[in-house]
């Protein structure tokens, strides 16, 4: 886990979200106890379990890119996953448990593929030396009988110097990638298994088989040949390599591990599993859902294919909208387990203002990113900003507020004709001013009707 402080996670943050400055701080605590808590004695450490933060605010306001960026900050295995795909325990759909599967089979894929790169030097150098022996195969030693003579030894052993020396300018030739173009016949394997379904009312989770570890020693390897490229050969080897040069069981290891005590999920529509006052009958995706996310929460074991996880130390970031129901809906035993309440606020149209040009991945700069591999270029005046961030604002005043999503929508209607004449258009270099904006856009504002339905 990198080493950040508190006040470089919100400068990191800062760099692609605008405002929500409390939410910022606590999630930027909650990361910093977690290398804390590494560093305390070994009596404590197990006792000081995570401080999971329930995020409160409307769409569109950053809840989801904060806890995103978070994970990438401290290289921790990220899921997210709405809460409302899950149902009780018992009814035909995705079960709680399955977070965490999903969560170690992250880990898995990202500590392999850090491990793949760590090989990749010696993956490649087996690769090279297993295309020489494609261009140049070695000689085979043939045994030596009592009535050779001391000549064909001889012979033998200038054969084998040149054939080295055959060897060395080919290698040089790879190297300086003059052999690039080259076919060469490569032999792939693949293991031919049985596809088998298995349907279950617990979902296929409960009943995740491994067929090719059970009947992989029944079905032999077939062979297939392939003409390729060197190029493309180099590729195929290295790779081949690297996957047999890594230890599974210690990525498997690191992986768990890495869960235990790094891993993030994103708890997202939190407030969908609440129940409402008055409801009859079954509600298999409210506090039934609840109860099951409870002792997952509260830190358990999960039996996965790769081992057994623990989430006691897992941190988790529940969001929700929290229009018709509030946070204390929630049972009391789930509510204990998030204790950090934040809310975010709204977006304006000085927040637009800012989210169009400020951020490393602004929507200004994605769209003059875009156009410009077109030829195409794009100069925004600060008035046709100042007007986006108002049209933003006002629609989502009148409509639905769907925060700086609106933006999205808003450009895109903007820039369509630009954008689907770009190729053909002899100019290449267009100004958007207010005046642009207001007549590709004012219409639709005024129109109340036809907003809701195309912005």
């Amino acid at each position: 886990m990198k080493n950040f402080t508190p006040q470089e996670i919100v400068t990191e943050l800062d760099k692609y979200i605008i405002g929500q400055h409390n939410a910022k701080k606590a999630v930027a605590i909650a990361l910093r106890n977690r290398w804390r808590r590494q560093n305390v004695s070994d009596d404590l450490k197990d006792e000081i379990a995570p401080k999971n933060i329930i995020m409160i605010g409307p769409t569109g306001v950053g809840k989801t890119e904060i806890s995103r960026r978070l994970a990438n900050l401290s290289q921790s295995p990220f899921l997210k996953i709405e809460a409302s795909k899950f149902t009780e325990v018992g009814y035909v759909g995705r079960d709680v448990e399955s977070m965490v599967r999903d969560l170690t089979d992250l880990a898995i894929n990202q500590v392999k593929a850090e491990e793949v790169e760590k090989v990749q030097v010696k993956a490649r150098e087996i690769a090279e030396e297993r295309i020489l022996d494609l261009l140049l195969p070695p000689q085979r030693e043939k045994p030596n009988h009592p009535e050779s003579s001391e000549k064909p030894l001889e012979l033998v052993k200038n054969e084998q110097e040149q054939e080295s020396t055959t060897r060395q300018k080919l290698r040089k030739l790879l190297k300086e990638h003059k052999l690039d173009e080259r076919v060469v016949e490569l032999e792939t394997s693949q293991r031919t298994v049985p596809m088998v379904e298995i349907f279950s009312a617990a979902g296929m989770e409960e009943m995740d088989i491994n067929v090719k570890d059970m009947f992989g020693n029944l079905f032999p390897k077939k062979t297939r040949k392939r003409k390729v490229k060197i190029t493309e050969a180099l590729e195929l080897i290295a790779q081949e390599e690297a996957q047999r040069l890594i230890d599974m069981d210690k990525v498997t290891k690191q992986a768990i591990e890495r869960v235990e005590q790094s891993g993030i999920i994103f708890l997202d529509e939190i407030d969908k599993v609440v129940g409402k006052d008055g409801s009859h009958g079954p509600d298999v995706s409210r506090e039934g859902v609840q109860r099951d996310l409870l002792p997952i929460v509260e830190g358990c074991t999960v039996t996965t294919k790769h081992g057994m996880v623990k989430t006691d130390h897992v941190l988790f970031v529940a969001s929700g909208a929290f229009y018709s129901v509030k946070p204390s809906d929630l049972i009391p035993e789930l509510q204990g387990r998030f204790p950090i309440r934040v809310e975010l606020e709204s977006l304006g149209k000085k927040e637009f203002m800012r989210i169009l040009t400020e951020p490393q991945n602004a929507l200004i700069k994605q769209y003059k990113a875009l156009l410009l591999t077109e030829g195409v270029e794009l100069i925004f005046q600060d008035d046709a900003i100042a007007e986006l961030a108002e049209i933003a604002t006002v629609v989502n005043e009148r409509t639905e507020n769907i925060g700086a999503r609106r933006l999205h929508t808003i450009i895109e209607k903007m820039l369509e004709e630009i954008s689907f004449d770009a190729p053909d258009v002899p100019e290449k270099q267009f100004t958007i001013d207010a005046a642009y904006v207001k007549d590709k856009l004012d219409s639709l504002v005024k129109d109340e009707d036809l907003s809701r339905y195309i912005l």
